[in-house]
């Protein structure tokens, strides 16, 4: 099982500001290679506040691509994915997953969502232990985790990334934009994840870094 993080963030780490604007922080090099990284994993996982805001398809879209496209999974404990949204109206064309805490909604599934139900942690979210060992089980073990903020902390706190993608832009957004990053609850520097460069690269305006866990 390998997970990826990936971050598409402003020099000071924000993914929007502080209305949600996000489109477009990175350049279209950022975005096509961000592709091309899709591409490489069986499944997409965002949360589902990421969802609910952007519609996302969670597509691969690229002239010279022809293979399949990875599975999109939406992280939503109370699924309240959207009957109109992208991911939705073509979940029977592209394989969709919606992870939640309770039982699945037939209007979900009616639609060719697969619902798989987790243990629930603090909130009502979904042990993402458990997320990743049933995503395994339906033979989805390279995940792409595209956000949100929160999304992406909580897998750093359960200690599952595996490797960061992370595309910068030369702007500054400021404190009251919304972090990459959510609260991650470190007391000691020596309880912070710890990461190794192992490339970096110029994408047009950005700058494009890749990391794996030590």
């Amino acid at each position: 099982m390998t997970v990826t993080l990936k971050l598409a963030t402003s020099l000071d780490g924000r993914i929007a500001t502080a209305t949600g604007e996000s489109r477009w922080i990175t350049g279209p090099e950022s975005r096509e290679t961000v592709h091309r990284l899709r591409a490489e994993h069986d499944a997409v996982v965002v949360g589902v506040e990421t969802a609910l805001a952007d519609d996302p398809e969670l597509t691969v879209r690229l002239p010279d691509y022809h293979g399949p496209q990875p599975a999109r999974v939406v992280l939503d404990s109370r699924q309240r994915l959207a009957d109109g949204c992208r991911l939705v109206a073509t979940a029977r064309d592209i394989p969709t997953y919606l992870i939640a805490t309770t039982p699945p909604e037939p209007r979900l599934t009616d639609a060719g969502v697969r619902v798989l139900q987790v243990h629930a942690v603090g909130e009502e979210r979904p042990e993402l232990r458990d997320v990743v060992r049933v995503l395994a089980a339906e033979g989805l073990s390279r995940l792409f985790v595209e956000g949100g903020g929160q999304v992406a902390a909580s897998f750093l706190r359960c200690g599952l990334v595996d490797a960061l993608e992370w595309f910068r832009a030369p702007i500054i957004i400021g404190g009251e934009g919304r972090p990459g990053i959510g609260a991650l609850a470190i007391q000691a520097l020596s309880d912070a994840p710890k990461l190794r460069r192992v490339d970096l690269q110029v994408l047009g305006p950005d700058v494009w870094e890749r990391y794996e866990r030590i």
